[in-house]
């Protein structure tokens, strides 16, 4: 298992892999913090190629049956020390067209419930094998976004015939929204 660094590249190596998020809930009272996985699935413009190539809490499986959703973990307690959210991919079924998949996490309702992702603890980002169970790579975000309702934790993309993944670890102002502007038509 490798642990990932900001910006660091691995090879996949495997067709069918489940991305599993996780993340501690905020125990100082108040509301509970709701955390929601996305996967958008780009074309070679940036773009999602249809709407339904974004897998979120309210479409869970891509138009090609590549990316599901495991649904919505609404506090962060689906589990005690694992994966609260889980996007599983089959990558020999992406659709030709899609050239990445980005995976982000935003925080519902955050403005309304003035959160962010610097009161988030223990959020992380892993890749493991679909059948085995075992983890291939894992970044945690260590970083303090004091200000970021939604983060873009890392993305799958093809390089000549093979799929790699990359860390990213970039935060962003404006939730789930943000994204569906940067990666709508």
């Amino acid at each position: 298992m490798i642990n990932l660094q900001k910006g660091q590249r691995i090879e996949v190596g495997l067709q069918h892999v489940c991305v599993g998020l996780g993340w501690d809930p905020n125990t100082n009272g108040g509301e509970d913090f709701d955390l929601d996985a996305s996967a958008f699935m780009l074309n070679s413009n940036g773009k999602l190629p249809q709407d339904e190539f974004f897998v979120f809490y309210n479409n869970m499986t891509s138009p090609d049956g590549a990316v599901q959703s495991s649904g919505d973990d609404m506090t962060g307690g689906n589990s005690k020390d694992g994966d609260d959210e889980i996007l599983t991919v089959q990558l020999d079924k992406v659709s030709a067209e899609v050239q990445e998949i980005i995976f982000t996490v935003t925080i519902y309702n955050a403005e309304e419930r003035r959160q962010n992702f610097g009161q988030v603890r223990n959020a992380y980002i892993r890749i493991y094998d679909a059948q085995t169970n075992e983890e291939i790579a894992r970044y945690d975000l260590d970083e303090d976004f004091s200000i970021e309702t939604a983060v873009e934790f890392g993305r799958l993309y093809r390089r000549n015939g093979l799929w790699k993944f990359e860390a990213s670890g970039i935060g962003h102002k404006g939730g789930l929204q943000f994204f569906v502007n940067k990666y709508a038509n």
